[in-house]
């Protein structure tokens, strides 16, 4: 008898502990799934970036070139050259071409100072034949022929006057200077071209370029990669709610998976992804099916990532506490 009620306390304890167990477990997945409720995570996310596509504004011969694949550059880097031959030649005329301007003025106050004394001469002579043909000694003739002397020479005084720079650059003069300048500086900026510079910061990707290429205008050479990199996560729309600007998030990289960088919301785009594509749905046209819609999220690093190699188009896992 005694050996039986020992053997239903121990069971009783037993079942206790296990039911105690239970409740624990219970209790502690509970609380799992409720704080799992406050995340929103997705594994549609990608780390993103601009490429930049480096072409050349003049034409000409490519003459050396500076970069190689996969290597880093600086912004205002040169990374390659034209042929500047031509575009010396060019500048030197058209520089030629705005100090002769400049000189000219001496000519042309010359030539005004001619003019001013023709006509003084001609009016002289207007008022001499003028008093004459009044006498009876000269003909109308003689006295029209000082006249239009007189008004040719008024009519080439003004020719000479805007032949002179003015003040206020109202003058043919001020006119013809300032499209010789623009001429000159247009001709500087194409030799100025002819050193490709790198727009910004980053790493190049499928060079193209080799020396003695013959380019024009807008020829992709390279593409840069920027070193400023962000992710586009692309949650479901039953998830998006809660979210906002400036929210942290747990930023997982399949690259490097001992590793979980820190982020935060930049901005939530003001469509879905189907929606901005190039051919969005029309869903008012025959038979309808939804789909869940998924809103890019763009999501910005809040930490150093330069010890890591990251790389546009990496597979991202994102987790955001939005309640």
């Amino acid at each position: 008898m005694t050996n039986r009620i020992h053997i239903r306390s121990k069971f009783s304890i037993k079942q206790q502990f296990i039911i105690f167990i239970s409740i624990i477990a219970i209790i502690v997945a509970s609380f799992i799934i409720y704080e799992m409720t406050k995340y929103q995570t997705t594994d549609d996310a990608y780390v993103e970036t601009t490429t930049v596509s480096v072409a050349p504004k003049v034409s000409g011969e490519i003459i050396e070139v500076f970069v190689e694949d996969n290597k880093p550059v600086k912004m205002g880097q040169v990374v390659a050259r034209i042929d500047k031959r031509d575009y010396i030649v060019a500048y030197d005329k058209a520089k030629a071409m705005y100090e002769k301007a400049l000189l000219n003025q001496t000519n042309a106050k010359a030539s005004l100072e001619a003019v001013n004394s023709e006509i003084n001469l001609a009016k002289t002579d207007v008022e001499r034949y003028t008093k004459l043909y009044n006498a009876g000694a000269v003909s109308k003739q003689t006295l029209d022929n000082a006249q239009t002397k007189l008004d040719s020479l008024e009519a080439k005084l003004t020719n000479a006057e805007q032949s002179l720079f003015s003040k206020d650059n109202s003058n043919v003069a001020d006119a013809e200077l300032a499209a010789l300048k623009a001429q000159m500086e247009q001709a500087a900026l194409a030799l100025e071209y002819t050193d490709i510079l790198a727009p910004q910061n980053g790493t190049v990707a499928n060079r193209k370029v080799e020396k003695g290429m013959l380019v024009q205008p807008g020829t992709p050479l390279f593409t840069l990669v920027p070193d400023k990199l962000w992710v586009v996560a692309n949650y479901k729309e039953t998830q998006i709610e809660g979210m906002v600007k400036g929210m942290p998030v747990e930023i997982k990289i399949d690259a490097f998976p001992k590793k979980v960088f820190k982020g935060k919301i930049d901005t939530i785009q003001k469509s879905s992804g189907a929606k901005a594509s190039l051919f969005p749905p029309e869903n008012a046209v025959g038979s309808f099916v939804k789909i869940v819609q998924r809103v890019p999220v763009k999501i910005i690093f809040d930490e150093d990532i330069s010890d890591y190699p990251l790389l546009p188009g990496l597979s991202v896992i994102t987790k955001i506490k939005t309640k």
